[in-house]
């Protein structure tokens, strides 16, 4: 296997670190090319078996203005890290690969996986991500958790662990999209609240929204509500969550002997940095 990844961030590491046995060359500040690297990208685009992009959009999306051409020429298995909140508010209502996208605050996302599908591509749509270093009881240990009370409201969410494997039982899958999410939305002030108790630490109060001083981004978060189903994965890919709950996906975490750094990105929170 030659794999080429786009953006080599989070999630994008965590598929490469379970594929030992590939040769990886990627782009971004954990990969060793210059996106920029025109006659690097398209050697190795010729030369890649399997194609991986975890770039968020702009204005439009970098890597398919930069190389679409090439991509459409390669032949390559092409996968696309999307976001479920290409789906957009749903009030909590349950929402599949069937759904329209476009609506609401990822209008530039979903033209971008609109576009990445048109390509032949898989595009695994993620909701909030979580796993080592990135997790509530990362914030929870830093003394930044909250709760924030939004009643009726609800978040879908998948660690780390379940977009790898997901994304590697997508290579004999044929392209179009796919939600990899856990079997349990849950609202985010439930998840804070287990984590507490799972550290043995006080859990903050419930704090009004309209209380709670958020920035616009942390605000416009809060203004979608909706349960992502993940029954196509589980068909057509074979796949089924390790973690098929929060609850268990932050006490493997907190078992872990060598708990990675604290990050400041929201935890669980549906994020661009794939």
């Amino acid at each position: 296997m030659r794999l080429l990844i786009f953006g080599l961030g989070y999630a994008a590491s965590a598929i490469a670190a379970r594929l030992p046995g590939a040769r990886v060359a990627a782009t971004g500040s954990a990969g060793g090319i210059a996106f920029d690297d025109a006659t690097r990208v398209r050697f190795e685009i010729a030369q890649a078996t399997h194609i991986l992009s975890s770039v968020p959009p702009g204005e439009g999306d970098p890597v398919l203005a930069a190389y679409g051409d090439a991509l459409a020429a390669a032949g390559a298995w092409i996968g696309y890290l999307s976001s479920t909140g290409v789906y957009g508010d749903t009030g909590g209502a349950w929402v599949d690969e069937c759904a329209p996208t476009g609506a609401g605050r990822r209008s530039a996302r979903a033209v971008a996986d609109a576009a990445w599908l048109k390509l032949g591509a898989r595009a695994f749509r993620l909701p909030g991500i979580y796993g080592p270093g990135r997790s509530p009881l990362d914030r929870i240990r830093a003394g930044e958790a909250r709760r924030i009370d939004v009643p009726g409201q609800v978040f879908s969410r998948v660690h780390v662990d379940d977009i790898a494997s997901g994304v590697i039982a997508g290579f004999d899958a044929p392209p179009g999209a796919y939600n990899l999410a856990d079997d349990e939305p849950a609202p985010q002030s439930d998840v804070i609240a287990f984590g507490c108790r799972l550290l043995g630490l006080p859990v903050p109060p419930l704090v009004p929204l309209e209380d709670a001083n958020l920035s616009p981004a942390a605000r416009a978060f809060y203004s979608e509500n909706r349960r992502v189903a993940n029954g196509k994965a589980k068909r057509i890919l074979g796949w089924k969550p390790r973690y098929r709950d929060y609850r268990l996906g932050l006490r493997a975490l907190n078992a872990s002997t060598s708990p990675a750094p604290a990050s400041s990105a929201p935890a669980a929170a549906s994020s661009d940095q794939r």
